[in-house]
């Protein structure tokens, strides 16, 4: 691959870093990601298909409340995916009608509901992960074994800092799409 430097200049054989293309990679992966049509997983063996967004809310269900004690909250579900609170009240109630959330009472506030995940949602969340394991597999399949397990122990290390640095820049950073200009030409 021939890449092109800060200064416009063709970057070739040594003067290439595996960080000088690591920036490349993420954005062809963003595009092959993005192509990928969401309602195309299946679930377990049967011939339905469900929207990832579902997955999604269930995941952030699933990984319980904040702190021991706390309640898992259309708001929590809203700050997990990052996502603004009435888009996150939409896909919940979606998740709802579809029978893999429930509403409990709030443990903490009488008043409120709290959600859980119903069998449905759990047979769910258990299907997408063999299937996400099954992809994980099949794409690293020719590695060598200790390369697999690296990338496996370093990749949710690193989704973790990128969503840290989009939900709370400090610095001038380009992550947002905003800060990102293209050189004059």
């Amino acid at each position: 691959m021939r890449l092109t430097g800060a200064k416009g200049d063709d970057m070739q054989g040594d003067d290439v870093s595996p960080l000088d293309e690591a920036g490349p990679a993420l954005f062809r992966l963003g595009r092959i990601f993005a192509r990928q049509p969401t309602g195309r997983m299946l679930v377990g063996d049967s011939a339905r298909t469900v929207n990832v967004s579902r997955i999604l809310v269930a995941q952030a269900v699933a990984a319980g409340p904040e702190e021991p004690g706390g309640d898992v909250t259309v708001g929590l579900v809203a700050d997990r995916l990052g996502i603004d609170p009435s888009t996150a009240s939409r896909l919940t109630a979606e998740a709802l009608q579809a029978g893999y959330l429930s509403r409990v009472a709030s443990q903490v506030d009488g008043r409120c509901v709290q959600l859980a995940l119903t069998e449905a949602g759990r047979a769910l969340l258990a299907d997408a992960y063999r299937y996400q394991r099954a992809v994980f597999a099949r794409v690293t399949r020719d590695w060598p074994d200790g390369d697999r397990y690296e990338f496996a122990r370093l990749l949710p290390r690193f989704v973790d800092a990128v969503a840290s640095v989009q939900a709370a820049p400090t610095d001038n950073t380009p992550m947002r799409g905003d800060g990102w200009r293209s050189p004059e030409v």
